[in-house]
């Protein structure tokens, strides 16, 4: 590593001397450079800074007569930094080969937190094997009623598939089955042939513009919840303080939410679009991206844009920031086409 020589000669002094001493050796190398530098006009202890770092960083060193030679940068780097990147190089691989060793482990852990260390109130899933079975044996033993809330959209049809039969047949037994989608799964064709079936034999579904948490819950005793970051793993709950909060927030998400409609109106297809507009102006006067609203409204960044482009073009507003800021104005005063509604 350069040092960094203390004492009192001022850095820009030093860097100076620097350039002067190492452009001097390169024009006049056979000439005595203690009288150059007096010829250049350098303090004498700033000349001796300048040639030890220059030695340090290697761009100069001791000839046959021990008088400095200037070297050319490319063999500097090669004979100074290139020793320090294999080191550094020797560390990456060392670190990379620790963390393969530590993730090795990690299914032990795993398997402690969910065996051992487990009293039974809090169970973690590591697999999406793990989590289904879970929530098939769950649904099985289910007795009065189940309820889901499943972020992001419309669902995959595998994950449909998966899950009819089982709905059903709970809805068969007598269960009562409420569920949450946010407002996109409006749109996607395999959710809304699901929401029919399901909705003949009973069961209530509802729809919200924003993001929630993903979570099955039965009996209002046991509770299954989302892994941030993991969407195979899942936690089981069965602590019952938690569990009633797990609860209370569902009922509270239920209330704020709209039914899922089975008939396509165009009237409803408009309403929802306007309070999607109304949640991505929202996150937009918060000066949230174009990506994590995406995200957060469940739907294609380019869709979102869309929606941004339309929520500029009604406000007058020719930039992204500009936006913003009438959208916090319109916000503040309680006016404007994407205050929502008291």
């Amino acid at each position: 590593m350069i040092s960094n020589h203390t004492g009192s000669i001022d850095s820009k002094c030093r860097d100076h001397a620097k350039k002067v001493v190492y452009r001097h050796l390169l024009q006049r190398p056979s000439a005595g450079l203690a009288e150059a530098l007096d010829d250049l006009g350098l303090p004498p202890e700033c000349a001796d800074h300048a040639v030890a770092d220059l030695v340090e960083l290697g761009l100069v060193h001791k000839g046959s007569e021990q008088s400095p030679v200037a070297v050319a940068p490319e063999r500097a780097v090669e004979r100074v930094l290139a020793p320090m990147e294999r080191v550094l190089l020797s560390q990456r691989h060392r670190i990379e080969a620790m963390r393969d060793q530590l993730m090795d482990l990690a299914p032990i852990y795993s398997e402690w937190l969910t065996g051992e260390r487990s009293d039974g109130s809090l169970e973690y899933l590591v697999t999406l094997d793990q989590a289904l079975a879970t929530i098939t044996k769950l649904s099985t033993t289910a007795e009065t009623e189940v309820l889901t809330a499943q972020p992001g959209g419309g669902r995959k049809a595998d994950i449909l598939e998966e899950a009819i039969g089982r709905d059903e047949a709970m809805l068969e037994r007598g269960v009562r089955m409420r569920t949450l989608y946010q407002h996109t799964a409006r749109f996607s064709h395999g959710t809304r042939a699901y929401v029919e079936r399901v909705s003949r034999l009973g069961a209530e579904v509802r729809t919200m513009d924003d993001e929630f948490m993903r979570l099955l819950l039965f009996d209002r005793k046991t509770a299954v919840i989302g892994v941030q970051g993991d969407m195979n793993a899942a936690i089981v709950v069965r602590e019952p303080n938690l569990v009633h909060f797990i609860a209370s927030t569902f009922d509270i998400w239920w209330l704020t939410a709209a039914r899922f409609p089975l008939d396509w109106r165009n009237d409803e297809v408009a309403d929802v679009a306007e309070q999607l507009k109304r949640r991505i102006a929202l996150l937009l006067s918060e000066g949230v991206s174009d990506q994590v609203i995406a995200k957060r409204m469940a739907m294609s960044v380019r869709t979102c844009r869309r929606h941004i482009a339309e929520i500029m073009e009604r406000l007058g507003a020719d930039s992204r920031f500009q936006a913003g800021y009438l959208l916090g104005v319109q916000r503040a005063a309680g006016t404007g086409p994407f205050t929502s509604p008291q």
